[in-house]
């Protein structure tokens, strides 16, 4: 393979979060170009925001005001002090209908934003290669596209407002307390700088904490999310006191990385605190002092010691949020990461070339493939399939025939060389038209938890009652549609626990018969259908694919038998193609194959008798 070969697979199994070590600022710049509607109106919130906190300051100004006019040489001016407090009324409502507005206008944002980045995280998923999916945890991914958006948005609909409204007032504060007093607010300021330090000093730990937390969040989900799904599993083995061990350590790993994250931030909130206690003594300390000197008035004295617990409250809390952004922002990083992890297999979209009409043939030109860090898979295959062929694909385990119908289904791109259908190579085929025309039944059927009816519908959505009727019936399958206590509106559980493996398979088989495509590509859906069934689906697989291009990753030879030719690979190449007799006789890689099977089959049949 060639070393842009060798780059190019290397590079599709970068691990989900590649762009996950961006710093605080860069993450937050990259997200709101992600999510623009985060930013709509952002100007008159803030404005809004700015305005709701003068409401603070109205109290320390009333109090200095009512102590030096309203209290002075011993009379009581009763006027000023009403007019004073209906002047504070007024301006304390204000700013709290703005508080209110600003508030409405930051959740409303919030909220639209968020959604369209988790409408577009969840999309991307399915972009993702098939190689990174397989190396990162389902639960890794359901944590970015939930967990982490959720942490996401909980910090902008609340840390964001407390964070907005902190900063205000401490402006405001600091204002206010610049307009009575230069000295008293260098105090205060001087008093607070080693807090603003040590946060400086600390916010790149609390980041790669709260990384750790997230990822460990996603890895217990993972954990925990395998053995509920796979309960059944869990008890006919006997494993739950090894599953639950698993459990535990997962729990284990995330409680420690919180305990970790918390301890930093215990230290930014008691630091906060002792801040605050030491700007209140000394305010008190040089503002008594000032005012021994005559160059300060009791009332401002007494306004300031207010404007220090407004002041301080606000930065307290700042730092609190701030903390809790190291948290968010661990969070948004790993959704940005995720829709930045390049998808592999590219929709060339409208501008493609989409399939012709008509029967569908096949034709692999010298295509190869290999897995990173392994073996090639397949080597240099070169074959023409007519249309309306039934092709079955046979070989040993590993021996590259799954990885064969994939590439013809485009879930992976070959390392070079060109699969074309219809004479178009596929990387040129819109999706849309792709899925439309050719479909893949894999060999364990997957149902969603609804009704028989909207797992058949996945098939041709909007199809009626009716059409799903006649299309079951037409594979065969009344008696057995019959014998659902419901009918079309059985429900299939989750997953289709409710429906043995059979019968989830005889539902995809269903499903890809209303789909109605030019080229059908099976996995051995018959191989979890009992002989029974197994019997029924072949006659009406016969109708099913008659006039149809199929490409069948046979398991069982019975499948190869009924073909119209059979591919064998063997070590990733194809060493024999033909019909099934003619490979027979050739006495070769099939004839092995298929007289092993023969045998084993015999011996079952024996063991039954």
């Amino acid at each position: 393979m060639s070393s842009a070969t060798v780059e190019r697979t290397a590079a599709q199994t970068t691990e989900v979060g590649s762009g996950e070590q961006a710093g605080a600022l860069d993450t937050l710049r990259r997200g709101f170009a992600l999510s623009p509607q985060l930013k709509e109106g952002l100007g008159g919130t803030l404005a809004l925001a700015l305005f709701s906190t003068a409401g603070g300051a109205v109290v320390p100004v009333v109090v200095q005001r009512a102590v030096d006019r309203g209290l002075s040489e011993g009379s009581v001016d009763g006027g000023s002090i009403v007019i004073t407090c209906l002047i504070a009324a007024v301006v304390v409502l204000a700013t709290s209908v703005a508080a209110y507005l600003m508030k409405v206008r930051m959740f409303v944002a919030s909220e639209r934003g968020l959604a369209e980045l988790r409408i577009r995280a969840f999309r991307h998923v399915h972009d993702l290669p098939v190689l990174t999916q397989s190396s990162e945890r389902r639960g890794g991914l359901v944590s970015r596209v939930t967990s982490d958006i959720d942490q996401v948005s909980m910090f902008l609909q609340f840390g964001g407002i407390l964070i907005v409204v902190s900063v205000g007032q401490i402006l405001v504060a600091t204002g206010v307390m610049l307009f009575y007093s230069w000295e008293l607010t260098v105090v205060v300021w001087v008093c607070f700088l080693p807090l603003v330090l040590a946060l400086r000093l600390i916010t790149w730990r609390m980041t790669a904490a709260y990384g750790r937390v997230r990822r460990s969040v996603g890895e217990m989900l993972s954990v925990v999310a395998e053995p509920v799904v796979g309960a059944t599993v869990v008890r006919a083995h006997a494993i739950e006191a090894r599953t639950q061990a698993r459990v535990d350590a997962a729990i284990q790993a995330n409680y420690r990385r919180q305990v970790e994250a918390q301890r930093l931030v215990a230290v930014t909130f008691a630091s906060a605190g002792v801040a605050g206690g030491l700007a209140s003594a000394g305010v008190v300390v040089v503002g008594v002092w000032l005012g021994v000197a005559g160059q300060m008035s009791i009332g401002t004295v007494v306004a300031f010691a207010f404007l220090v617990s407004l002041l301080v409250g606000p930065v307290t809390m700042a730092t609190q949020v701030l903390t809790e952004a190291q948290n968010a922002v661990a969070s948004w990083r790993r959704v940005i990461g995720l829709l930045e992890t390049p998808a592999d297999v590219s929709d060339p979209g409208p501008g493609g070339t989409p399939l012709p009409d008509g029967p569908l043939p096949v034709r692999f030109e010298r295509v190869s493939f290999a897995y990173p860090d392994g073996p090639i898979v397949l080597r240099d295959v070169d074959v023409a399939l007519g249309a309306r062929l039934r092709v079955a694909v046979v070989g040993e385990t590993g021996s590259g025939k799954t990885t064969f119908a994939k590439l013809l289904t485009r879930l992976m791109d070959p390392e070079s060389g060109r699969v074309l259908v219809g004479g178009v190579d596929l990387r040129a085929v819109p999706f849309e038209s792709l899925r439309r025309r050719v479909v893949m039944v894999p060999q364990e059927g997957f149902l969603f938890d609804a009704t028989l009816a909207e797992n058949l519908r996945y098939g041709r959505p909007g199809a009626g009652d009716d059409e799903l009727v006649e299309a079951v019936r037409e594979l065969g399958l009344g008696e057995w549609l019959d014998a659902l206590p419901d009918g079309l509106g059985t429900a299939v559980g989750q997953r289709g626990e409710s429906l043995s493996a059979g019968e989830r398979q005889l539902v995809a088989l269903v499903r890809a018969s209303l789909a109605d495509p030019d080229l059908l590509v099976l996995d051995e859906a018959t191989s979890a259908v009992d002989p029974q069934t197994e019997s029924m689906l072949a006659r009406a697989l016969d109708g099913l694919l008659r006039d149809r291009s199929s490409v069948t990753v046979a398991h069982r030879m019975s499948t190869a038998e009924a073909a119209d030719e059979v591919l064998v690979f063997d070590d990733g190449e194809l060493v024999e193609r033909g019909p099934h007799r003619r490979l027979v006789d050739a006495g070769g890689v099939y004839a092995r194959l298929h007289a092993s099977w023969v045998a084993q089959s015999r011996l079952g049949q024996a063991v039954g008798r």
